[in-house]
């Protein structure tokens, strides 16, 4: 089984990460426990409001793509989490049977002047409505980080 270390992020190079179609029970679920505004829990309303329909909160947006980030990157890596990062946007509503399309692109990388065995890797994650990269409705730009063969070596 190979590990993603820090030496195997390209910066420039964008990571495929799968796609999902939004289930609505799962989306309203989410709505209800973590973000109750109107939009996001009441058909009514949400068809009265500037989204015009029941859309997903953009954390639960933000949640789809991490499971994508996990499964696709993480499993199975170095990492060793995330500082956090300078942008989360949500340009434009997502709604139930929506199918989002996740990437990762990577931005930059340095290895860490204090820590020689611990990179850091800026990425910007998406999620595109049907893949098209027109229709992105979340973008986040953070920093990973990611052991170097050099330190992933010494703990196996």
């Amino acid at each position: 089984m190979s590990t993603r270390s820090y030496e195997d992020f390209v910066v420039g190079e964008t990571l495929a990460l799968g796609s999902t179609v939004v289930d609505h029970d799962e989306m309203l679920a989410f709505a209800h426990r973590f973000d109750p505004q109107p939009f996001h829990t009441d058909p009514v309303a949400a068809k009265n409001s500037l989204l015009g329909g029941l859309c997903a909160s953009g954390w639960f947006t933000a949640s789809l793509w991490m499971r994508a980030w996990a499964d696709g990157v993480l499993a199975g890596s170095t990492s060793q989490g995330s500082p956090g990062g300078r942008e989360i946007a949500w340009p434009r509503p997502v709604f139930a049977g929506d199918e989002l399309h996740f990437t990762a692109d990577v931005l930059s990388a340095r290895v860490s002047a204090k820590r020689p065995t611990l990179g850091l890797i800026e990425m910007t994650g998406r999620a595109l409505r049907g893949g098209d990269p027109a229709d992105e409705v979340l973008r986040l730009t953070f920093i990973g980080l990611f052991s170097t063969r050099d330190d992933s070596a010494m703990r196996h």
